[in-house]
Formats: C-alpha cells, structure tokens, sequence
C-alpha cells in the first residue's frame, strides 16, 4: 500500500474557498485525511498550504508560522465586509495627499490591537462571525494583538495604494485596509490580497490546482513530513532504544544530529536512521537522566 504524507504547497485560485480546495484534493487523491492550514478568502489567491495524511496532526506548526501578502488598499469606500466585494456602508471624495497615506500605512509597523472583520469565521458563543453577519447581526468583537514586521510600499496611485505585509498568524489584512482608512478619516477596503508566502511555502514554487490533477507522480510534489518542524533539533535514535520509540516510550538512549547537548523542555525531530517518525520533548527524570518523551508519532501502520 502507498501511503501519501506530506504537505501541498497549492496556488489558490479566486472564486475558491479554502474548503473547497481541500475537498477537491481529497477527492483527487481518494485520501480522507486533508486540511489546508491558514484560510485564504474565497476572493484571494496564494500561498495555501495543504497537510496530506499525516501532515494533518502537526498542521498547527504551519498555522503558527507568519504570512506574507501582497495587497491593494482602496481608499475613500468602506463596506461591511471590508473589501471591495461587500456592500458599501459609506462613500469620501476627499483622499489626503500623498505623505499623510504613506505615514499612516507605515505607522501600523510594530504590534497593534486589530478587531476582526464580523465577515470572519472566528467563533463567538459557537457561532461563526460570518453567519451573524449574513443575517444582518452585527456584534462586538475583541480586539486581538497582531504584529506586522514590514510594510514595502509598493505604489501609491489616486486612491488606490498597493503594498507588502509580513505579519504574524491571525492577522486580517482586510482589517488592516479598514484601520488604515480610519485613521486618514476617508475610510478604506482592501480591493485586492494575494498570499506570496506562508509557513516557509513561496508562490514561486506553488502549484496550481490543474498542475496537481495532471501529476502522474503526487508523492513527487509533496514536502515531508518534517518540513514544519525544521526549527527543532534533530535527534536520532540508537538501537537499543527503537522499540520503545516505534512504541511511542520514553526514549532513553539516542543522540543529538550535532552532538550539542540538548536541555530539557526543547522540542526534537525523532528520527531512526534516516526515517522520521515523530516529535517529542526532552525530559529530565528523578535520577537526573535526560529521556525523549514521544508527543506524536507520525507512522503509518499497515
């Protein structure tokens, strides 16, 4: 039996859903176990990242990593889904000269308290923001503390203003268009969001959804299983201790990829030779000994 592991890197085209491309590629690939790992609006494209059978358990590495986009502000329309696809609530003539657009947008480099789009599917009570919205319902959100590590201002023409976003994960970049609008005081929407980068997955080396569906080969596309998880030390286990950790045991005896010491509370990759097989936590028992706690074992078992 082939078994298919790994994550997609997937070009998502508008007019899809997040939910769609996963139920497409589950379809195509007759594998139950995909989910895409940081919602793309139904409108944008980009940069999405697909978790294939055992990528599904260690997706939340990939949710956690920052995103880069490529967005077009539009200033002077304010709609109550904050882009240029909702409804638009009000309407300025008056767009503020040139430096007080590039001062405001610049501003919003560091951290900031972002309130989400009420067209989001963030939870609130157990209902999804969106479907509130959808029946005219429109509720307080909290604000969220997001971080934006670079504004490039790419160019600025009448009221429209492209730009590059570095930022972290849960950052809506619909609201960022929202907030930059209200601070010039002639309100804003995004018009325009592509996705070039994610969870260390570029848009240079995305694949598109009809590229997928003629692959002969998909195991060829996809990244392993231990491309999220890069950050953490590697470690390789010794024979001795193979069944304890093909068993998910604490893993007495194995030794470090670089032979540094590793302190106890780090996260390591957990290989046997060259097969990685999971991740787990260095831990000190009562003696003083440093052991693996296995946290996940990502096997496929026949």
């Amino acid at each position: 039996m082939i078994f298919l592991n790994g994550i997609l890197n997937i070009l998502k085209p508008p007019g899809m859903t997040s939910h769609d491309v996963v139920s497409v590629i589950r379809k195509q690939l007759n594998i139950k176990k995909v989910g895409h790992a940081g919602t793309l609006d139904p409108n944008a494209a980009g940069v999405l990242p697909i978790c294939v059978g055992q990528a599904t358990k260690i997706s939340q590495y990939l949710l956690d990593s920052t995103k880069k986009y490529r967005a077009e502000l539009t200033l002077g329309i304010e709609t109550d889904t904050d882009d240029i696809y909702g409804t638009v609530k009000n309407r300025s003539l008056v767009i503020p000269p040139r430096e007080e657009i590039e001062k405001a947008i610049l501003s919003f480099a560091g951290t900031y308290n972002q309130v989400p789009p009420m067209y989001s599917a963030i939870k609130i009570r157990g209902k999804k923001l969106y479907e509130l919205a959808r029946k005219g319902i429109e509720i307080e959100r909290n604000s969220r503390t997001v971080t934006i590590y670079n504004i490039d201002i790419i160019e600025i023409k009448d009221n429209k203003v492209m730009f590059d976003v570095l930022c972290s994960k849960g950052t809506y970049i619909r609201a960022l268009c929202r907030d930059i609008g209200n601070m010039l005081g002639c309100g804003g929407t995004m018009s325009f969001l592509l996705r070039t980068k994610s969870s260390g997955l570029d848009l240079e080396t995305a694949i598109t959804m009809e590229e997928l569906s003629e692959a002969k080969e998909v195991k060829s596309l996809l990244l392993p299983l231990d491309f999220p998880l890069k950050h953490m030390p590697k470690i390789i286990v010794k024979p001795e201790s193979i069944r304890q950790a093909l068993n998910g045991n604490n893993i007495y005896s194995y030794c470090s990829i670089n032979g540094e010491k590793i302190s106890s509370g780090t996260r390591v990759r957990i290989y046997i030779k060259k097969q990685f097989i999971g991740f787990g936590i260095v831990k000190c028992d009562n003696i003083d000994m440093n052991y693996i706690k296995v946290l996940r074992l990502l096997l496929e078992r026949e």
